[in-house]
């Protein structure tokens, strides 16, 4: 009976540490045991506890996280190749639903973010990609957002960081500014010209 109490008295402070789990202010964790999902969603911030060997569990950090969406080479409606880079703002909204109803969240997202900016960008003209890069990056949140909230995901902000041409595109606008600009001096000078002719 003693020896009972002993071990009872060396073995708790072990298994305290394997049965309390502490989660932060920004983070929920969200517990299976014998694999369900145990009833009351999402536990946290704060002391829980897991009971070893049966009950499992996953840490969800809460907090804004963002990824650049790699450069993607897209066909523009007027057919021209632009690369594009942009930066999606994401939250988990709920712990429970983000753990349960997709495997990788955040991955999952990044993947959707791709795909979406492929299917709007090539939708729009360059010129449109150019001025409108605000009301671009809107359309890409309102539609990632309203994809992946069934996923427990809220997409807070889509931001285009860059739209950048082919260098051969580059020279050619170069080349028709300048060409325009000397058109312009040229009327300019003309215009003096004939001012100066008509005064004397």
């Amino acid at each position: 009976m003693v020896c009972s109490y002993i071990l009872l008295a060396l073995t708790f402070p072990i298994a305290i540490c394997f049965c309390v789990k502490v989660v932060k202010e920004y983070e929920r964790a969200v517990i299976f045991r014998l694999g369900r999902l145990l009833p009351g969603g999402a536990r946290g911030p704060g002391i829980f506890i897991v009971i070893p060997c049966i009950d499992t569990y996953r840490k969800v950090d809460l907090r804004v996280l963002s990824f650049d969406v790699p450069p993607q080479e897209i066909l523009s409606r007027d057919a021209v190749t632009v690369a594009v880079d942009v930066v999606v703002y994401f939250r988990i909204s709920n712990a429970t639903i983000s753990v349960t109803n997709v495997e990788d969240s955040s991955r999952s997202t990044k993947l959707l973010a791709q795909t979406t900016l492929r299917n709007i960008l090539g939708t729009k003209t360059l010129a449109e990609m150019l001025s409108d890069r605000e009301q671009i990056s809107l359309q890409m949140q309102s539609t990632l957002d309203e994809i992946t909230s069934p996923w427990g995901v809220k997409v807070e902000r889509v931001e285009m960081k860059d739209v950048r041409l082919p260098v051969q595109l580059q020279r050619a606008m170069a080349a028709e500014a300048e060409a325009t600009r000397e058109a312009g001096a040229k009327i300019i000078a003309a215009e003096g010209e004939t001012k100066s002719f008509k005064s004397t």
